[in-house]
């Protein structure tokens, strides 16, 4: 069995990881590092079996620990990721991997040099719907892909209730970071790189005085002519939010609503807990179809996928730290997400497509 010490003790720690890691019998939630404990937000409390650690440092000095989870605010990411490699920990980073492409590398190095593993919390991977649609891409259901949308848009026209590292601009923050570095992921798993950018990062939001970019829009353009749509958006007055359009010439797939198992998580749930991650019936997308002789169309419900859940980020890990296979996601993986964030934000600042 396996110490995870987790660094942050937030919405992050509470809902992604923790419960998580408690699903995976090889991980044992050792320790946790909390600065600044209230009486509603007490990890002792919530996990009296637990140890609590005032400061980062001490909790890394600790040799017990075998592998740090980082889940605090992007701009931490580096330094203490560093500091736990630098210790001789494998290192779970919370999604956006780190605000720059360097310092990405240097991780990735140091990681390296001391024959620990690093990896990045990109869960969506493991989104149903997703899943769904790389299914059917793999099964080239709908042909060569000439439009692909991925949308994260919400109704929140203001920041009331806001994170309060939400509410400001500063590295590793803006929405393309938050929600864009899922979409962008997600992409970049099924076509690689793109040959162009092209964004608009900005703020939707009528009041907005710390400048944060709540929404973006980025295409990604690839060989063969396709393009490939994040968008993410704050004022989207919608009952049924779109979350994914793909359209080929074999037939399209469109798909509304989120995957659910951050609510479900957030509620309590875990995926040992019965209906996990499932989605109501009248939530499934639409697969259309084009028939063998190309004139007719045919559009049908089409059935979600359930076959893994975020529990999967783990039980893969878990391997890897034994020795057996690669961490789930890997961190080159996840540094060509933000140099990909980089060339966006370079593109939005310019008023021009950069060059990948």
């Amino acid at each position: 069995m396996y110490n995870v010490g987790i660094v942050g003790y937030g919405a992050s720690a509470k809902v992604f990881h923790i419960p998580l890691i408690g699903s995976v019998p090889e991980l044992n939630l050792y320790a946790i590092v909390q600065r600044h404990p209230i009486s509603e937000n007490d990890a002792s409390k919530d996990h009296p079996n637990v140890k609590r650690y005032a400061s980062t440092d001490d909790m890394i000095n600790d040799s017990a620990v075998h592998l740090v989870v980082v889940t605090t605010t992007p701009v931490t990411h580096f330094e203490l990721a560093k500091l736990a490699l630098e210790n001789g920990k494998h290192v779970v980073v919370e999604k956006p991997f780190v605000p720059t492409w360097k310092e990405a590398d240097q991780l990735i190095d140091l990681a390296k040099k001391n024959r620990r593993l690093l990896t990045v919390y990109q869960n969506r991977r493991w989104d149903s719907d997703f899943l769904t649609l790389r299914s059917l891409l793999q099964t080239n259901t709908l042909g060569r892909i000439v439009d692909f949308e991925s949308h994260f848009d919400r109704y929140k026209p203001s920041l009331a209730g806001a994170k309060a590292w939400k509410t400001k601009s500063e590295p590793g923050g803006g929405a393309i970071y938050d929600l864009g570095a899922h979409l962008i992921d997600q992409i970049y798993i099924l076509f690689g790189l793109p040959k162009k950018i092209t964004a608009v990062l900005n703020s939707q939001l009528a009041e907005n005085p710390g400048g944060y970019e709540d929404a973006c829009t980025v295409l990604l353009h690839y060989n063969g002519g396709m393009t490939a749509t994040v968008k993410v958006s704050v004022v989207s007055p919608e009952t049924a939010q779109l979350r994914f359009w793909v359209r080929g010439e074999k037939g399209s797939y469109k798909k509304c609503h989120e995957d659910t198992q951050e609510t479900h998580l957030t509620k309590g749930m875990t995926p040992e807990t019965h209906g996990f991650g499932l989605e109501p019936e009248d939530w499934h997308g639409t697969l259309t179809t084009v028939d063998d002789d190309g004139h007719n169309l045919n559009a049908i419900p089409f059935p979600t996928i359930h076959t893994e859940t975020y529990k999967t980020f783990y039980t893969r890990l878990a391997r890897a730290v034994a020795g057996e296979g690669d961490v789930p996601v890997k961190p080159e993986d996840a540094g060509q997400v933000i140099r990909l964030i980089e060339l966006a934000k370079q593109s939005s600042e310019e008023g021009r497509t950069i060059d990948v």
